[in-house]
């Protein structure tokens, strides 16, 4: 058996393009290898910043023969008076066999002409060379590229190719590339190691690029660069601040990853961490140290109790440069320091209720007017959301205040550079000039939460300006006419829903989202009449827009579809759903909690049987008590005096409000299961489908009570049995 290896060698590739075709490229060398009947026993790929490799283990020098039966013409059109006419003779050379070769077989339609083919095998060596370009210009990503006068795109330009099988070079050439590239056993080592590298077989690749200076499995990188910063910070009584995307990034960025330390002037730790680590880890692709033990201030004005004046990052250079890369790197960073610094000190020379004048100069989007439009809009959604939230009244003046000047930093000089600091940097400078604690807190937490697992906010009154933040959101991109689709979303309007929600479930606020939409939709119609705005079409989208969105995240979660579904799907009345998103999410998980325990089972036997009759009843769905519904001098049986008394001792369940109502009603539901069985099977059994019409009325409404009774809990029949 035989080793492939395929290596593609090319310019210093973006860092994040190898964890876009690793995957891309294993798919199809596994595909392709399968389908030419070359087996194998392994396939790994991996990257650096200028190669991609790719190796397959256990391969057979050739490919099987392979032999088939194929389906000719018919025995009548191929035969005649016992010699082969043309259709035959076609058939025989299409299959490279003699016509004398032919076979006659009954099939189902008749005699048919067979012909048994055998493809003889090739050599893998033939088969692989065949594919590689194949492979190699199948590959996708984001800005490709072409050079010199070739037609060929790829991310950066391929400069050479190796390709062995075992020891052997294959035959490939590059079309489209200029200058031309041919496969070889040819490699190059680290950027700064000049000297080509011979690759003496397959199996020796790794070690003989290892002597050249370039470390070529990545998990092997990871691991290296992951223990030498936990090593350093351990040392400095640190904690490195190195968030995954970084890790991942840094361990494309290098060949042979070195660990080197710098330092800053300890006088800018005036400004806040987040801007330091921020011109550190994003601008530089450092990795800052944080205190060990350190409080946490989210609106703390300066670094000097969180931060050290120090930084770690990987390099790629030669051990011997060390020093001269260290002063360098400290050289460039001094400089982006500075730049922050003054962008600081000029935004704190302009009151921020003054940059929120100057929003009026920044268009939010088109028809939508300016950003302070926005921000005036917002401020109506924080006035309509403190009306429908019970919290107490400086709760409400800080989320107004809030709501107020949330955008201000929009244009600031700081945010201007680093836009992943808005509202952090407006509730640091409103803080800093005097504004209370909760005010600063609710700007910077209005952003919250930034995606499916960030942070929510913490305060009240952060979680009411973001609640405002994302329905004003909603509301003026679906008036202004554009929706997210399967494959874009520029406005995050996804994101925007579902952090709604999620702020709901956590602050357990109880909010009729469905009135707060139709009041709001009715308003953005008076506010934008140049976008033509039907207020209740637009309540009635949005509503659908944010059920999908309530039904996924549960998902997501990790509650089972169908219990999902019975409880907020498309079966369930939106206002059973958004009326109070808590109250939906906690039906689901009560649903779930029963299904775990073996309870919920009995509880739906007890609906369902009762809800297949109900649907001939011509009762409404929102009849919760039998009282005028059912009338008992109609019954004729005990069993019907049973489910009566069921339905009266569910009704005031399922029609008054209480914290643990639900997991009554359930109880109830399985508790009624005798009645129900008695009222269907007993000797006091009855026929539903009576001839009496007034009877068999009465019957079926039973029946439909209890069925509406139990739909306050979940729509049964849409869980699976």
């Amino acid at each position: 058996m035989s080793t492939f290896l395929l290596e593609i060698g090319t310019e210093e590739l973006p860092a994040d393009f190898a964890r876009l075709a690793l995957p891309q490229l294993e798919q199809l060398v596994r595909k392709d290898l399968d389908g030419l009947r070359l087996g194998f026993d392994e396939i790994r790929c991996t990257s650096t910043p200028r190669r991609l490799v790719i190796t397959a283990a256990g391969l057979p020098e050739r490919q099987p023969d392979l032999e088939e039966d194929r389906k000719g013409p018919p025995k009548a059109q191929a035969w005649i008076d016992g010699k082969p006419t043309a259709a035959a003779l076609g058939f025989a050379k299409r299959c490279g066999v003699a016509a004398e070769a032919l076979e006659i077989r009954d099939t189902p339609k008749g005699p048919f002409v067979f012909a048994r083919c055998r493809e003889v095998g090739r050599p893998a060596a033939e088969v692989l060379a065949g594919q590689i370009p194949q492979w190699i210009e199948a590959l996708q990503g984001r800005r490709f590229m072409r050079w010199g006068e070739g037609e060929i795109r790829f991310s950066r330009p391929v400069r050479w190719l190796v390709a062995l099988l075992d020891a052997t070079p294959l035959a490939v050439t590059l079309p489209g590339s200029d200058p031309l590239v041919a496969a070889g056993n040819i490699s190059r080592g680290h950027r700064l190691h000049t000297n080509a590298v011979s690759i003496p077989n397959a199996e020796g690749y790794v070690a003989a690029l290892a002597v050249a200076g370039v470390t070529v499995d990545r998990g092997h990188r990871g691991a290296l660069i992951h223990q030498a910063v936990t090593t350093a910070a351990a040392a400095q009584a640190a904690d490195a601040d190195l968030p995954e995307e970084l890790f991942e990034e840094l361990i494309d960025l290098v060949e042979s990853p070195s660990l080197l330390e710098g330092q800053f002037d300890a006088h800018y730790l005036a400004l806040p961490a987040e801007v330091l680590s921020t011109v550190m880890r994003a601008h530089q692709r450092y990795v800052p140290l944080y205190r060990q033990g350190r409080a946490s201030d989210p609106l703390a004005l300066d670094a000097r109790d969180s931060l050290l004046p120090r930084f770690l990052f990987i390099s790629n250079a030669l051990p011997e440069a060390a020093a001269t890369v260290a002063r360098g790197n400290e050289r460039v960073l001094k400089a982006r320091l500075a730049d922050a610094e003054f962008f600081v000190r000029a935004d704190r020379a302009v009151p921020s209720i003054d940059r929120r004048d100057q929003l009026s100069r920044v268009t939010f989007a088109a028809g939508l007017g300016s950003l302070l439009d926005r921000t005036e809009r917002l401020e109506w959604c924080t006035d309509v959301l403190l009306e429908q939230l019970d919290l107490p009244a400086g709760c409400g003046d800080h989320a107004r205040r809030a709501a107020h000047l949330c955008k201000h930093d929009l244009v600031s000089q700081m945010v201007g550079e680093f836009p992943e600091l808005q509202g952090v940097m407006g509730g640091k400078y409103l803080v800093a000039e005097g504004e209370p604690r909760e005010v600063g807190l609710a700007v910077l937490e209005h952003y919250l939460p930034r995606g499916a697992a960030d942070a929510l906010p913490t305060s009240a009154a952060g979680a009411v300006v973001a609640l405002a933040e994302r329905l004003e959101l909603l509301l003026s991109i679906y008036a202004k006419g554009e929706r997210p689709t399967g494959s874009s979303d520029p406005y995050a309007l996804r994101r925007a829903a579902q952090g709604l929600l999620q702020i709901l479930w956590d602050r357990a606020w109880r909010l009729d989202l469905l009135s707060l939409l139709h009041r709001s939709a009715l308003h953005w119609a008076q506010l934008l009449p140049h976008c033509g705005v039907d207020g209740e079409a637009l309540a009635a989208e949005l509503a659908e827009f944010l059920r999908q969105r309530l039904v996924s995240l549960l998902e997501e979660e990790g509650f089972d579809s169908d219990l999902v579904q019975a409880a907020a799907g498309s079966s369930v009345p939106l206002g059973r759903v958004l009326g109070d998103p808590e109250d939906a999410r906690q039906r689901v998980a009560l649903l779930a909690e029963l299904r775990e325990r073996g309870e919920l089972a009995a509880v739906q036997a007890v609906v369902t049987r009762a809800a297949r009759l109900a649907e001939q009843a011509d009762l409404g769905t929102t009849v919760l008590s039998p009282a005028g519904v059912v009338q008992p001098a109609l019954f004729e049986k005990s069993s019907e005096v049973g489910m009566l008394a069921v339905l009266n001792e569910l009704e005031p369940i399922a029609s008054r409000p209480s914290s643990d109502r639900y997991a009554q009603l359930a109880r109830g539901l399985s508790a009624g299961s005798d009645a129900l069985a008695a009222f269907f099977d007993g000797d006091q059994s009855v026929m539903v489908l009576a001839e009496d019409p007034a009877v068999r009325e009465n019957r079926l409404n039973l029946l439909a009570v209890l069925r509406n009774q139990a739909n306050v809990l979940a729509d049964f029949s849409r869980i699976s049995g």
